[in-house]
């Protein structure tokens, strides 16, 4: 913020008058008192931790000489403090994050607590899971209630993890689901950020756990075959990566995109996977029992996943020329559709390889026009990895494996200096 001496040189200069440095002045100090206290926040989580620790520590201490009212008792203690917590931070200090948050995180584990607590004193069998899903499930109303980011946080987490612990003999059935209408409940809070606060480290946090929580569940809780599992996972990342380059993401900072970061390098990796022969011959289904598993779950969140998708692709690039695709948003269409011709091609891994190494080229071509030298340098490490792993894969000696990577290394240098001897002349034109 601008200081008073600052504002006192601007006007004996004559550049602005008096009643203009007053507004500016007034401007900056309300934005400045608006702007939450990130340091007292971080403390106060910090402390509500610690003090629910510490309670546990010390009843955990003198816990087998109590009876059993004396625990229950105990144990509902930190929740009515909690709730106690809450209500002040709900009806007196809203406008401060740090009681919002500091007060919804200790109930929440208050919660967590006495769930297991009163489950151990009076014998209540369960699972893991079902305890996790239960806790967080109860805690969700402090979002909305609170606004409080941080149980938004672990209440996608602790969803993330019930939908990858429950019981594999329940996979297919319709209580794996639940996890779909969990996540919906989380999005009108994620909403809420983007309209409200859309350059918010906490919107940026939930941008990174939010496509990571689907990716790593979403073939967990379908009788998925695995060569849906492949497709579907590439049509996901195409969408995620879709997503990013939507108008959604138009008033964050240019330089956070987590969402194409994510589909990006997923779908590279993905590919990467995908470029093994080995992998199409544990995959590869006979033509009838392909036809049947078109009927199935995996299926049709694979081709909804496929849709949605192209649907994006065009939204993104409506009334453009096809040269302004990016390379990565080509991927997920081309891969379903190798999934469904993959009788028809004998060797898929070969359309693989070739669809790398365009990524790849195409990549450097898109660093070298935009003059950005990150972009130029992955293009280049796509190629890098793709090589480094048929090196692996098939039977070359050491002496030709040096050579290429010899001239890879060569080829970083060379790029990275045209790029910067580019940069340097087109700034001595300007200049």
């Amino acid at each position: 913020m601008k200081t008073n001496n600052d504002f006192s040189e601007l006007v004996e200069a004559g550049i602005i008058d008096a009643d203009t440095a007053d507004k500016i002045e007034g401007f900056y100090q309300k934005k400045a008192d608006a702007a939450p206290n990130r340091l007292f926040l971080v403390f106060a989580i910090l402390g509500a931790l610690l003090v629910g620790l510490g309670i546990i520590l010390i009843v955990a201490h003198n816990w087998d000489n109590m009876s059993r009212s004396i625990k229950t008792t105990l144990s509902f203690i930190p929740v009515i403090i909690g709730q106690i917590a809450c209500g002040y931070a709900l009806f007196k200090r809203m406008e401060s994050p740090a009681w919002r948050e500091g007060s919804a995180l200790f109930l929440f584990f208050a919660v967590g607590a006495c769930i297991s607590l009163v489950s151990q004193i009076y014998h209540i069998e369960g699972n893991t899971a079902v305890f996790v899903v239960s806790w967080v499930v109860l805690c969700l109303p402090l979002v909305y209630l609170l606004r409080s980011s941080a149980v938004a946080l672990l209440y996608i987490l602790g969803i993330t993890f019930y939908a990858l612990t429950i019981q594999r003999e329940a996979i297919g059935h319709w209580s794996t689901h639940y996890y779909w209408l969990l996540f919906l409940l989380i999005l009108p809070h994620y909403y809420f950020l983007y309209k409200n606060h859309p350059n918010g480290n906490t919107l940026n946090i939930l941008h990174l756990f939010v496509p990571l929580s689907f990716l790593c569940t979403w073939s967990f809780v379908l009788e998925a075959q695995e060569i849906f599992i492949l497709s579907g996972f590439a049509s996901l990342l195409g969408v995620i990566y879709l997503i990013g380059h939507a108008d959604f993401f138009k008033p964050q900072k240019a330089n956070i995109n987590v969402y194409i970061g994510i589909g990006s390098v997923g779908t590279v990796i993905l590919l990467l996977i995908c470029s093994y022969s080995d992998i199409w011959k544990e995959l590869s289904l006979k033509e009838g029992v392909f036809a049947d598993q078109m009927m199935s779950w995996s299926y049709v969140f694979t081709l909804g996943f496929t849709l949605l998708g192209i649907f994006l692709l065009y939204h993104n690039y409506k009334g453009k020329s096809l040269s302004s695709i990016k390379p990565v948003a080509w991927v997920f269409p081309l891969f379903f559709a190798l999934i469904h011709l993959h009788f028809v091609f004998s060797h898929p891994a070969i359309i693989i390889n070739l669809l790398l190494l365009a990524l790849g080229v195409l990549t450097i071509r898109e660093g070298a026009l935009k003059n950005h030298l990150g972009i130029l340098n992955y293009g280049l490490l796509i190629i890098t990895c793709l090589i480094t792993i048929r090196f692996f894969d098939t039977k070359i000696s050491f002496v030709w494996r040096g050579v290429i990577f010899l001239v890879i290394g060569a080829g970083f240098f060379l790029l990275n200096n045209w790029m910067l001897r580019r940069r340097k002349n087109l700034s001595n034109l300007e200049s």
